[in-house]
């Protein structure tokens, strides 16, 4: 998301009262950034709100910001939210529920929200009360009173509503039973309901539910056996993340609770099909929906398992191979890039001028300008020490990190795109880490003096586990393998995000971090979150197979904002081709090689991001991602590159990095 002020949310007549949030603890993460250890770091930074329009939040514990379901549960109203196969909205006095259809059109695909079923609970407000990263359960308020709790989760096709007190919900269809359930067909979709036996009115149309009963409906895929699929419908209470790194593959676990053994119902996406972990004991028998994550397989169980490739992290061109004429002409190049380095002061921009100094500095050491490195080595120290000082923020009005109690997180000052509401940390922060870990990796001295202000931004991204302190990895989702960027996400399309690079880069930079020092658990998960974030750019937003679901009718090969709701050939910031292709690029470094393997569909990026001509914005970095299509391709790319324009080329990167990129893929 790339908005300076959040876009008005989707009014409607609920209030959402914030309140008692707890999140479950997540196995495989609870060793990471601990928040005992956090305390008196957190402690050290001044404690501001971010900004008199910060969103209302959960009142005892962090805000689960940058989360598929934020946009239902923040802002002045509820939005609608996607679960998948599923979408869901909390109504006025209940919510609603449907599965979306998908089509493409205009510039993009669109499933946008139905409500195929609503139930009406008779309340007046919600409160969140229990959260996740793939699960949340509101409460639903009538007079201050809760009445029920609603959970749905990521992957789920089960709305589960449990009730606290004695009461009667009315449906918008009339259902019928059939066997154990009852079922309604709506616009060609059958739903099926399994509540306590009597409780659903002869008419059809009202729930009668004694405290402590569950009625859960889900929708039957086309074709789909109603007995079979409801007697592995268990309602999920919450959902454990869990992952492993192996040698050569990562792998993520689900594992959807119930509260007793039976199984519940599971929609699997092609993409953890493919690398599925088939010991984790699921049925994939039951039918298939189309939805805007592709075909998925509905399946019987508790625990999703799935690999993709591992990727590690990196944060030096390999420069072996190069001529000695190309190692005198990056010499040349860093030296002028060095004297012409300057810093930004906002969140986004001072991150970036940081990783691109810190790249400079690399690969001025490698080519042997010492006396260049010796000068940014000295610079960058000062201005890592700047930004890292705990009470910068007492004395100034940038390049300093402050606290904020009410959302539970760190902003950077001044903010930018937002940041102040939660948006782009991961984009801002993976900039600021990669900086410090290449910097400090061979500087203990300025490795202890950044590491306080540094682990705290760590932490902002990648808590292992749910704290008073932090949310449990702020933009993560693990169903997803991806990250979202809005934080409060208050749009009717659910939340999204658009520079899938810029996410990756993310957690490059985490992972480099954590080697320099030496965090065995942090580097882990941020090997685990790299390799997931870098398969779901491929898959998602530059190499996806076109004639796929839902890309058949696309027409396009590359993704420029990936929605819940839709997926768009477009930016926040620029209708180009060459911009809509760039801002998957950024920034183009060691770890950019995950974008290499299909030089064919790397050509057809390109070609598309200059059928209007020269890239007016990000020439560099499309001249780079077209080294990775191979020997040729990368040397056509160098003899353009060093004939670009000092304006062409992107504020985050520099002429000597450009060249020696594509001099490393070159031989």
């Amino acid at each position: 998301m790339r908005l300076t002020a959040a876009i008005a949310a989707l009014a409607v007549a609920v209030t959402v009262g914030l309140s008692g949030c707890v999140t479950t603890e997540h196995d495989g993460g609870a060793e990471v950034l601990a928040a005992d250890r956090l305390a008196p770091l957190v402690a050290a930074l001044p404690d501001r709100p971010a900004s008199p329009s910060t969103i209302p939040r959960p009142a005892d514990s962090p805000a689960p910001t940058n989360r598929w379901y934020s946009g239902m549960v923040f802002g002045d109203g509820m939005n609608p939210v996607f679960p998948m196969p599923l979408s869901f909205q909390l109504v006025s006095g209940g919510f609603a529920f449907g599965v979306p259809d998908v089509a493409a059109g205009g510039t993009g695909v669109g499933a946008p929200a139905v409500a195929d079923m609503t139930v009406t609970t008779h309340t007046d407000s919600v409160q969140l009360v229990r959260s996740d990263d793939v699960s949340v359960t509101v409460a639903l308020v009538n007079g201050g009173q809760p009445q029920g709790e609603v959970t749905i989760a990521r992957g789920s096709p089960i709305v589960s509503y449990r009730v606290i007190v004695d009461t009667a919900v009315s449906l918008s269809e009339p259902m019928s039973p059939d066997g154990g359930t009852a079922v309604v067909d709506v616009a060609g979709q059958r739903f099926a309901m399994i509540a306590p036996d009597g409780a659903l009115s002869s008419d059809g149309t009202t729930v009668s539910l004694d405290a402590g009963a569950t009625v859960r409906w889900f929708p039957i895929p086309e074709g789909g056996d109603v007995a079979k699929i409801a007697a592995s419908a268990g309602p999920v209470s919450g959902v454990v993340t869990s992952f492993d790194v192996g040698d050569d593959a990562t792998t993520t676990h689900l594992r959807y609770e119930t509260g007793s053994d039976e199984p519940t119902l599971i929609a699997v996406t092609p993409q953890q099909m493919a690398g599925r972990d088939e010991a984790d004991g699921m049925a994939c028998d039951l039918g298939e929906f189309t939805t805007l994550l592709g075909v998925l397989e509905l399946c019987s169980g508790s625990t999703l398992g799935w690999s993709t490739p591992r990727v590690d992290p990196a944060g030096t061109l390999q420069l072996d191979d190069i001529s000695d004429s190309e190692r005198d002409e990056l010499r040349a190049a860093v030296i002028d890039d060095v004297a012409g380095t300057t810093f930004a002061e906002d969140s986004y921009f001072g991150g970036k001028s940081l990783a691109r100094a810190a790249d400079l500095l690399v690969l001025a050491e490698q080519v042997g300008a010492d006396d260049a490195a010796a000068e940014l080595r000295e610079r960058l120290s000062e201005e890592l020490r700047t930004w890292t000082d705990p009470s910068g923020c007492d004395t100034r009005a940038t390049k300093c990190f402050s606290y904020d109690s009410e959302t539970g997180g760190v902003v950077g000052q001044e903010p930018a795109f937002g940041s102040e509401e939660f948006n782009d940390h991961h984009f801002h922060y993976g900039y600021f880490l990669y900086a410090a870990a290449l910097v400090a990796a061979d500087d203990s001295a300025l490795r202890d003096d950044i590491a306080p202000v540094m682990t705290v931004l760590a932490a902002d991204l990648a808590s292992g586990s749910a704290s008073e302190l932090f949310p449990l990895r702020r933009t993560f989702d693990p169903y997803s393998g991806h990250s979202w960027a809005s934080g409060p996400a208050p749009f009717a399309d659910g939340n999204n995000q658009e520079s899938s690079s810029e996410a990756v880069a993310a957690w490059n930079g985490l992972g480099l971090w954590a080697e320099v020092t030496d965090d065995a658990p942090l580097a882990r998960e941020a090997t685990w979150m790299l390799s997931s974030e870098a398969f779901a750019a491929r898959t998602g937003w530059v190499g996806f197979d076109p004639d796929a679901t839902p890309y058949e009718d696309y027409g396009h090969d590359v993704v420029g904002i990936v929605w819940d709701g839709k997926i768009d050939y477009a930016t926040w910031f620029s209708a180009e081709p060459a911009a809509i292709l760039g801002i998957q690029l950024i920034p183009m470094g060691a770890v950019s090689g995950y974008l290499a393997g299909d030089p064919d569909r790397i050509r057809r990026n390109v070609a598309e991001a200059l059928e209007r001509g020269p890239a007016p914005q990000f020439a560099d970095l499309i001249l780079m991602y077209q080294a990775l299509a191979g020997p040729e391709d990368a040397s056509a790319a160098l003899d353009a590159a060093r004939e670009l324009p000092d304006a062409a080329i992107d504020d985050g990167n520099s002429r000597s990095h450009l060249l020696a990129f594509i001099m490393s893929h070159a031989g």
